[in-house]
């Protein structure tokens, strides 16, 4: 199995399917394919915030936008089967944890039967070669430990949230066991994987209860920003890192086949784990009299610790970070400065992405 190198000339051209595309990692991952001369299809609902990085950066510019819910097959079926995709990358979630415990039917139902719903329309049109399903680092059942997960671990998901990504988790392998088994890929053609990342941070991330975007939206009304979990370990990483891994994924999947199959974890290194209250500290350093913070306990279970193993992702796809922890807060803080000073957003974005895809 040879190591696979992000090939711009790969996705010059190629019909591809995302899903979330309106979403924060989605705009970014949209914007990256777009700009790598990719025929890009988007499907998923309005963008969730206001504002949005999906607005900001004018993402529907140059891809074809289209808008639906993932719990409508007929809909889905519609936009694979116009649009032949020969790559499907299925970023569309409810992706908070919080939310999940507010609204668990409509989390379940969103992220159990939209993945459902794209296994299916996937099926039943045949004309993708290569599947990538996003879920989480918390599909882990997780027992707080010292070392990493593998991706070979036990699923589990105390919340709702965590839970039904490890339910897609298992819709991926019975899709994979029943209708795309390797043994007869020569028949069906088509290769799936699940990714398995971390917190994301980076410019243009509006959504609730997300420690950067609650940080910033906080001081910059100058008031001190509320912590619920200060000492909670988190895997740290710019949005760009693990999107770099999805693309490395779906090319990987796309010419090598089945042997690129299963799950992979795209997690940060040891060195960028750290709590939460030490994230906002180094905020806090580059903010001019950051007004500081408060904590507020919760009843809500949320993990304390989790670590991820990503050894098969840097040996088998030659992933690994570019940005440290440091660089990644600097980059998303100068996106918010950027955005607050007016800024062209798109033009800001992608040199960031230029910037992040010339360090090599």
């Amino acid at each position: 199995m040879e190591a696979v190198e992000l090939s711009p000339a790969f996705w010059q051209g190629k019909r591809v399917l995302l899903t979330g595309h309106t979403g924060f990692k989605g705009s970014w991952l949209a914007l990256w394919l777009g700009s790598m001369g990719a025929r890009v299809t988007g499907f998923a609902l309005d963008p969730g915030t206001e504002p949005s990085l999906f607005e900001l950066a004018r993402v529907a510019e140059g891809i074809d936008d289209r808008r639906g819910d993932l719990r409508d097959l007929g809909a889905l079926l519609e936009v694979i089967a116009d649009v032949e995709p020969e790559i499907v990358l299925h970023l569309a979630a409810q992706p908070l944890v919080r939310e999940g415990y507010r609204d668990p039917l409509g989390t379940y139902s969103s992220n159990v039967m939209g993945t459902l719903n794209l296994l299916e329309a996937v099926r039943q049109v045949g004309c993708v070669r290569a599947c990538v399903l996003v879920t989480t680092d918390k599909v882990y059942a997780n027992q707080e430990w010292l070392w990493p997960y593998r991706e070979n671990e036990p699923l589990g998901g105390h919340d709702p949230y965590s839970s039904s990504k490890a339910c897609c988790e298992l819709l991926a392998q019975s899709y994979a066991a029943s209708f795309f088994h390797p043994d007869k890929y020569a028949e069906h053609g088509l290769a799936i994987a699940t990714a398995r990342a971390g917190n994301v941070l980076g410019g243009g991330d509006f959504a609730a209860d997300r420690l950067i975007p609650d940080v910033l939206k906080a001081w910059s009304a100058g008031e001190p920003v509320t912590l619920r979990y200060p000492q909670a370990v988190r895997p740290w990483q710019h949005a760009l890192e693990p999107l770099a891994g999805y693309l490395l994924l779906a090319q990987g999947l796309f010419e090598q086949g089945p042997q690129m199959a299963g799950a992979w974890n795209f997690g940060p290194s040891d060195s960028d784990m750290c709590t939460v209250g030490e994230v906002v500290a180094t905020l806090a350093s580059h903010w001019p009299q950051a007004p500081g913070l408060r904590v507020e306990t919760s009843e809500l279970h949320e993990a304390g610790l989790l670590r991820l193993d990503s050894s098969r992702a840097r040996q088998l796809l030659g992933w690994q970070a570019r940005w440290s922890l440091q660089q990644c807060l600097q980059n998303t803080l100068a996106w918010h400065l950027a955005w607050k000073a007016g800024e062209d957003m798109r033009d800001f974005t992608l040199s960031q992405l230029n910037q992040y895809m010339e360090r090599t």
